[in-house]
């Protein structure tokens, strides 16, 4: 007679177990919906067990694409993603995307199988040592040898992979354990997460806020991750503190707020940069000032005193030093920063502070609008906001086309841009927007991507077709790896090493998936086609044809300051 799972959410019942099956009820009992994976030898007892319990699997076409299914999942629901591979090239493929993960603060777990324990250490057939591998690039990794400690490994591995910083968790199952019984029929219940303690310095972060007169608040992914949104808004709003964002905050804060900048950065608006400059408080919640944002850190903000807020205490001090830096989850530390300021008598504002970043901005202002009505990544950008009315999500690849979705696309929903930020990794763009799709199958999902990243994965139109995602793809086609091209134009003296790139009939390529694809080339009306690719109610591809040499501007070479910034007239 089956035993009935007390904790669990689906309340089934099962007969005494054996490790795969503990590890599909640690899956449902942590409500997962969705598993994004490639079968295969070692895992094949978990793949065996799967069809009996109500958990959807995705068949990817690579288990780099899984990774990034599991990881657009994540990052759109907030929820922990799960991807699944098998022992040697399977686990290893799974690396890429795990470090993308690790980077932007991603939570996922990822099962794979290991050769037997009796195989173990003898470099037996597709054994890797997966768990050494990925200690770099997960906060934690697991080697189950014991089945009856699968269950709460994998439960183990939920909680690690959400609390605090998140990140990715690997669990690596030998195969015998997963055919092996459970002995143990209990389920340990985790322990409770203990209150978060009082967190000392807000109180003068919020005095240095109200005392500032040329301040800035410089919001990251982590105010996406905690759901802060709302509490940034009013902390901005209640001091009118003008906000600027990393490219993984880009999103938290609505684009139209008459008290956005922009984003700063290497490839980040110049007058945002300048702003940065000259401010005399940063007040940085939820981000890691990394290299990308900061070029040369001993001349990044040189006049502003730096507030910085985060949930991992590593990053504190890490690049910059601050004059008060505060521990804590990006939500709880806006709400108590609020709270404080209701205390404190009102500041006078800094109305001349932001009088002068509105007029610093007009130069930007007036050249993005000449080129607006001109054919180009600009016109893509708003054509795909006007045909969706905004109300989209937006997940981008890695390079040119990456910089000008973040300059020119209007955010104004939250959680709404999907990109790979601290790995940069080309490829991600299309498994991702799968992950998005399936959290949300009703939105509108586009991707953007170039010619060179897309190709990494396109395969991937495969499991879209099967599944019948509704994602719409605009690729800004030049014909090279365009960053690396533009970085040899300016620092190679023009050597194009190997960064030209050919590539498919896109056309051609969507037709022979069963999808539809057409080809933009300039002097073509560029809203008629994005509004033909969101009437097609399958997967769309939009083959943009751009300029080979059209460039990102500003930018800021590696290492750099604000000073040494190339804008598009040469300056």
């Amino acid at each position: 007679m089956g035993q009935t799972v007390e904790n669990s959410a689906f309340n089934i019942e099962y007969k005494p177990r054996i490790g795969s099956e503990a590890m599909c009820e640690a899956l449902l009992d942590e409500g997962v919906e969705y598993l994004f994976g490639y079968p295969g030898g070692a895992i094949m007892p978990f793949y065996d067990a799967l069809p009996d319990y109500p958990l959807r699997h995705v068949l990817t076409r690579h288990e780099q694409a899984a990774a990034h299914a599991a990881d657009g999942y994540a990052r759109a629901t907030g929820r922990v993603g799960v991807c699944v591979a098998t022992s040697g090239p399977g686990a290893t493929n799974l690396v890429t995307g795990l470090a993308t993960a690790q980077m932007d603060s991603v939570p996922l777990v990822a099962i794979t199988g290991q050769v037997g324990r009796p195989a173990l250490g003898k470099d037996s057939f597709q054994e890797t040592n997966v768990m050494g591998m990925t200690l770099p690039f997960t906060k934690h990794s697991f080697l189950v040898e014991d089945p009856d400690e699968l269950y709460p490994t994998i439960r183990r591995a939920f909680e690690i992979a959400r609390s605090g910083r998140p990140g990715p968790v690997l669990v690596d199952v030998p195969k015998d354990v997963q055919f092996a019984a459970c002995n143990d029929q209990g389920y340990r219940r985790l322990k409770e997460a203990p209150a978060p303690a009082a967190t000392p310095g807000l109180e003068r972060a919020a005095m240095l806020l109200r005392n500032a007169r040329r301040p800035l608040i410089l919001a990251g992914h982590g105010v996406t991750l905690s759901g802060a949104e709302k509490e940034l808004r009013l902390l901005a709003e209640r001091t009118g503190t003008p906000v600027v964002t990393t490219l993984l905050g880009i999103s938290a804060f609505p684009d139209d707020h008459p008290l956005y900048l922009g984003w700063p950065g290497m490839h980040g608006q110049a007058s945002v940069n300048r702003a940065i400059d000259r401010s005399d408080l940063l007040f940085a919640i939820g981000m890691r000032f990394d290299d990308r944002i900061t070029g040369n850190p001993k001349k990044f903000a040189p006049n502003a005193k730096i507030v910085h807020i985060d949930i991992d205490p590593s990053e504190l001090g890490k690049v910059v030093e601050p004059a008060v830096g505060v521990v804590a989850d990006a939500r709880s530390a806006l709400r108590s920063v609020l709270g404080y300021l209701d205390r404190i008598s009102p500041a006078e504002g800094c109305g001349a502070w932001r009088a002068e970043l509105e007029e610093s901005q007009r130069p930007e202002r007036q050249r993005e609008d000449s080129a607006r009505n001109e054919y180009g990544p600009i016109r893509v950008m708003d054509a795909i906001r006007e045909v969706t009315g905004g109300d989209v999500r937006l997940v981008t690849d890695v390079g040119q086309h990456q910089m000008w979705a973040a300059q020119f696309f209007k955010f104004t929903r939250p959680n709404s841009h999907i990109t790979s930020g601290g790995l940069g990794t080309m490829g991600f763009a299309l498994p991702a927007a799968m992950g998005v799709a399936f959290a949300y199958p009703d939105d509108n999902v586009w991707v953007v991507a170039g010619d060179g990243g897309f190709q990494m994965n396109l395969q991937e139109l495969a499991t879209i077709r099967d599944f019948g995602l509704n994602i719409k793809v605009a690729i800004l086609n030049n014909g090279y790896l365009g960053m690396v091209r533009q970085w040899q134009q300016f620092f190679h003296n023009r050597r194009y090493s190997e960064t030209p790139m050919t590539g498919p009939d896109y056309e051609q390529l969507t037709a022979s998936y069963g999808l539809a694809g057409r080809t933009v080339r300039p002097g073509d009306d560029i809203g008629e086609a994005v509004r033909w690719a969101q009437e097609q109610e399958e997967c769309t591809i939009l083959d943009f044809h751009i300029d080979p040499e059209a460039n990102v501007y500003p930018m800021i070479p590696s290492g750099m300051s604000v000073n040494e910034m190339i804008e598009e007239d040469g300056a």
